[in-house]
């Protein structure tokens, strides 16, 4: 059956342009009629024409929007751009027509060759999505910031505050427009006219070449098809499409243009980077409301309002259908109060809120969220072009189970089983590759090492990211590794190259391993700065123990570690002294990360059993040497008496003597943030009364003139304790000591808490514990014993 011929009229005027908005339905829906109307020979669509081979994928039932367009140059994958398409595009409207009805179409923008050259050459930045001509403005030259955003000029002139809001009224509340499918455009085309009558170019210098670079080619298109050619385009660029202008002069524009190589292929896109807010220039305010409006077939704003409480219900709020059918009447009553032809966004929002979210902001937030923006992911085929790191990623994924999404979501990994830890290795892998598909997090159950959490999210720019990072090899694996081994050769520090074998043996790298540790001996050998070794040696006991549970080997960790600690106690004491407040605050973090560190240590290596009791010594050492700044004395006092090294009796010698009328009182207030300060120092006040005693006494001692300088250190001691625990420390120093708390012939006691354990009510709790713990009251065996074991 033969095609109708095109209606009179659609190419009398030469080339049929259809100006659009970028991501408006509206503009969408104009466009398909248009198109059907028309019948055009070509299609001609604003993008790059490197993409020209991509439109067929758009038959591809894979590819599902929102996608993009991803253009980076082959030389520095990092200079890239974008040119995203959502259902509700009208370049994807274009595309697919052409595609169902084996129509030619083909890109007229200006190639991404040049473009991104231009970027390099102006200094703009390299990455951004192309802007938006009918609209907002997008990401290209400074000079552009100030340009003219032709929908706030056309909505002031209708009398509107809110571009969004006429165009909503003009365009998207339009009918079909079967009857007269060119009209919208003709008078969009007249308006776009008389702005740049007014404004020139409207601050859009580099728009002038871009526009000879379309004009070319659509004269290109009518001599090989004739005049039936459509063109889709931003209807900005439409006068100076339509305007007379020599072959001569566009050419001149484009003459010694810049050119790098470049390759394209379609990416997923999201709804979530098509609105404004995500910084996105071209981008739309409410891409979920947008997609709603191009698929509903009628009724939309009931169709909506039922979405909503939908997803209310799902969160358990009550909605029931007298609620929606009420929102739908509000809805429609303040269009009409506001002079409006139908309900539109703002409207249904302030019905959702007033009806559906009952008044709160907290609900409507989430309504705003999941669907006025939402989190749809689009869809790209395994047809589609890609670099070998990227189809190794997909590979991948799909072999972990671990699909790309849009939306944030938590994911626990339990190592202990293989696709868990293969997928822990994965992502620790594109960390590494500064692919940050996952974030690491808090686990909020168990804290072993045998457990991670990630938060994981998918964004359009990662696809950036896998294509700069496929410099370094095809596969994850192969790339990870060969990133590694270059970032141990580069490293600044010490602590970067511990971090980075940390990294390695989270991320399963045993081959680059070898190249790791002996970056990390050369540089511990050569580094005097007992800071820079207390700073790497945490990270690498954790390595120990990562190892450990990921049965990876890690001797040549275990050898470096116990040298590195040898080290830091030798370096440590004289490192400590004469130091300033700042230096000593510093200090006192390594001196507890090497605590930590060496009670792991211990544990891990066998062998090494005299590790503890030299870090012991050296601690003595500093809680004994005056030169040692107080916070660092205190702290090694603590540290001493949390491992059971000192008994309370020389603890409160030490706690005496650092704070008698003899040491000036900022080294002693200094003291005291060192012994109390961090985590269970205030209840170390509050279960022994005479270090209360003694810190409650050289405080009320302190000269008045001092006390101005002791009280931010105080200050910063105490407010870091839970509340009631200084509401418990409050009232033993209101009672002060040998208060009547303990009653005649009882001692002054902490609240809640006997001078001595009380064995009777402590053996009442035996039975039950024997039950929970399975074991059978009469069995042979003391409950010490039973007890060391759970604790072990």
């Amino acid at each position: 059956m033969s095609e109708a011929p095109p209606p009179a009229g659609a190419f009398e005027a030469g080339p049929l342009l259809l100006g659009v908005r970028h991501h408006g339905p509206g503009s969408a829906r104009a466009v398909r009629a248009a198109l059907d109307a028309a019948a055009p020979a070509v299609v001609l669509i604003e993008g790059p024409p490197e993409a020209d081979p991509l439109i067929p994928l758009a038959a591809d039932p894979g590819l599902r929007p929102p996608v993009a367009l991803l253009a980076h140059a082959v030389d520095e994958p990092g200079r890239s751009a974008f040119w995203p398409m959502a259902e509700f595009s009208p370049e994807w409207v274009a595309i697919r027509w052409a595609v169902e009805r084996g129509v030619p179409a083909r890109f007229i923008d200006l190639p991404a060759t040049h473009s991104l050259a231009w970027e390099e050459e102006t200094g703009d930045g390299a990455s951004g999505e192309e802007g938006e001509d009918g609209g907002e403005g997008g990401e290209g030259d400074a000079a552009e910031h100030a340009r003219v955003d032709p929908l706030a000029a056309l909505a002031e002139a209708a009398g509107y505050d809110d571009p969004e809001r006429w165009w909503e009224d003009a365009v998207e509340h339009r009918g079909p427009g079967r009857s007269a499918p060119f009209a919208p455009f003709a008078a969009l085309e007249d308006a776009m006219g008389a702005l740049r009558e007014r404004y020139g170019d409207g601050g859009r210098p580099r728009d002038l070449v871009r526009e000879a670079y379309m004009r070319l080619q659509i004269r290109a298109a009518r001599r090989e098809f004739g005049d039936e050619v459509a063109v889709v385009c931003g209807a900005w660029h439409v006068p100076a499409l339509r305007a007379k202008a020599t072959v001569t002069a566009d050419r001149a524009l484009l003459k010694g243009l810049p050119k790098l190589k470049t390759d394209l292929t379609w990416v997923p896109w999201t709804h979530r980077r098509l609105a404004r807010s995500s910084g996105y220039g071209a981008g739309i305010d409410s891409p979920g409301w947008y997609a709603h409006l191009f698929r509903a077939p009628d009724r939309p704003v009931e169709r909506w309002l039922t979405k909503v409480a939908g997803l209310l219900r799902e969160e358990d709020r009550i909605v029931s259908s007298a609620h929606v059918i009420e929102a739908v009447r509000l809805a429609d009553t303040l269009a009409v109060m506001r002079g409006r032809p139908l309900a539109g966004l703002t409207e249904t929002t302030d019905a959702v809120r007033a009806v559906l979210c009952e008044g709160s902001d907290v609900p409507l937030s989430l309504v705003y969220d999941r669907l006025v923006v939402g989190d749809v992911l689009g869809e790209v085929p395994e047809s589609a072009p890609a670099v070998p790191l990227q189809r190794d990623l997909a590979r991948e994924q799909r072999r972990l189970r671990l699909k790309p999404e849009a939306l944030e979501r938590e994911l626990e990994l339990d190592l202990r089983k293989d696709t868990d830890a293969a997928r822990g290795r994965l992502l620790h892998r594109l960390r590494l590759l500064g692919v940050g598909w996952g974030e690491p997090a808090r686990s909020r159950g168990s804290t072993g090492t045998f457990r991670e959490t990630w938060r994981l999210r998918w964004e359009p720019e990662l696809s950036v990211r896998i294509a700069e990072a496929g410099v370094w090899g095809t596969t994850v694996l192969g790339a990870a590794t060969a990133r590694a081994e270059a970032d141990a050769v580069g490293a600044r520090t010490l602590a970067d190259v511990t971090a980075l074998a940390e990294r390695c043996l989270l991320a399963g790298l045993p081959d680059a391993l070898p190249v790791v540790m002996r970056v990390l001996a050369d540089r511990a050998a050569l580094d005097a700065d007992v800071s820079h070794l207390a700073q790497a040696l945490p990270a690498l006991v954790r390595s120990l123990r990562y190892g450990d549970v990921r049965g990876t080997d890690t001797g040549a960790l275990a050898d470096v570690a116990a040298a590195l600690a040898e080290r830091v106690f030798i370096g440590l004491p004289p490192a400590c002294t004469t130091l300033d407040t700042d230096a000593a605050q510093e200090m006192r973090g390594h001196v507890d990360a090497v605590h930590g560190a060496v009670g792991l240590l211990a544990e891990t290596l066998t062998g090494h059993d005299g590790l503890r009791p030299r870090w012991r010594a050296v601690l003595r050492t500093l809680s004994q040497r005056d030169t040692v700044p107080g916070l660092l004395r205190g702290r090694a006092v603590r540290l001493l008496l949390d491992d059971g090294v000192l008994e309370a009796e020389d603890v409160a010698r030490l706690m005496g003597l650092a704070l008698s009328p003899g040491t000036p009182p900022g080294d002693a207030a200094a003291w005291v943030e060192g012994f109390v300060g961090g985590g269970g120092g205030g209840l170390l006040l509050v279960h022994d009364e005479r270090l209360l005693g003694l810190v409650d006494a050289w405080l009320t001692s302190v000269p008045a003139e001092a006390f101005t300088d002791v009280l931010p250190l105080l200050r910063r001691t105490f407010s870091a304790y839970e509340p009631g625990v200084r509401r418990t420390l409050g009232e033993l120093v209101r009672r002060g000591p040998g208060g009547a708390a303990g009653g005649a012939g009882h001692p002054a006691t902490s609240s809640g808490f006997a001078p001595e354990p009380d064995a009777g009510r402590a053996d009442a709790v035996l039975p039950v514990l024997c039950l929970l713990l399975g074991l059978a009251p009469e069995q042979p065996r003391s409950t010490d014993d039973d007890l060391a074991g759970v604790g072990a």
